[in-house]
């Protein structure tokens, strides 16, 4: 009875293992990025990624293995899975830092943080980081066209910066914290001068000192008759 339950199990497993050696054989990598290519084509996401990943898994030196880690990471993005985009591209990035899509890898992983910016009473991490990519695409390729794309949005990642400061700067106001609301909009005209809320932020700063220093010297009171 041993004998023959181990037999039962040494047919599976071969069967299996061929099964599997088959499913390989029945894809060449030409037939897999073609259907990776056709799903992204008409949008079927998912159904791209997982053709990418066979063809990246089974055939890690096949000439369009490279072409296939990008595409998964332009899939995610499509997909609006944002932080698996900025993984992918960032993957690729480490792995073919040389290669001349390394521009459009960088814009996208800053327009992966762009496309999360949230409205200015909320948190700005996505903001900073989608700015802080771009200022590196235009630093290490300045003349490509990507850069020329990212400086745009770099105006939009300032102003939301700016705006949530001059937010804060104005909650602290109202609540009568001059010089938490100082720093803020001080950090306005520093920081984001060009960017539409300068002349506000003057203002509230002129009044910020004003109220500071009123704090600091009270007027003497005059006794009366």
């Amino acid at each position: 009875m041993k004998r023959l339950l181990l037999a039962c199990m040494s047919v599976l497993v071969i069967c299996s293992g061929c099964a599997w050696f088959e499913s390989k054989a029945e894809k060449p990598a030409e037939e897999l990025i073609q259907d990776g290519m056709d799903y992204f084509e008409y949008g079927r996401y998912k159904k791209a990624i997982e053709s990418f990943e066979k063809l990246r898994d089974w055939y890690p030196f096949s000439r369009y293995a490279i072409l296939a880690e990008l595409k998964i990471a332009d899939a995610y993005f499509n997909l609006k899975s944002y932080a698996d985009a900025i993984f992918a591209y960032e993957e690729f990035e480490q792995l073919h830092p040389r290669n001349e899509a390394i521009p459009y890898v960088i814009y996208r992983i800053g327009r992966s943080y762009f496309n999360q910016i949230d409205t200015i009473d909320r948190d700005q991490t996505n903001a900073a980081k989608a700015l802080e990519t771009y200022q590196r695409l235009v630093q290490q390729y300045p003349d490509d066209a990507y850069a020329g794309m990212a400086r745009s949005d770099m105006v939009v990642c300032n102003q939301s910066l700016s705006g949530h400061e001059f937010y804060v700067g104005q909650f602290y106001y109202f609540n009568e914290k001059y010089k938490a609301a100082r720093a803020r909009f001080t950090a306005v005209v520093e920081k984001y001068p060009d960017v539409g809320y300068l002349y506000g932020a003057l203002t509230y700063l002129a009044n910020c000192t004003a109220w500071i220093q009123y704090e600091l010297q009270p007027p003497e009171v005059v006794p009366g008759p």
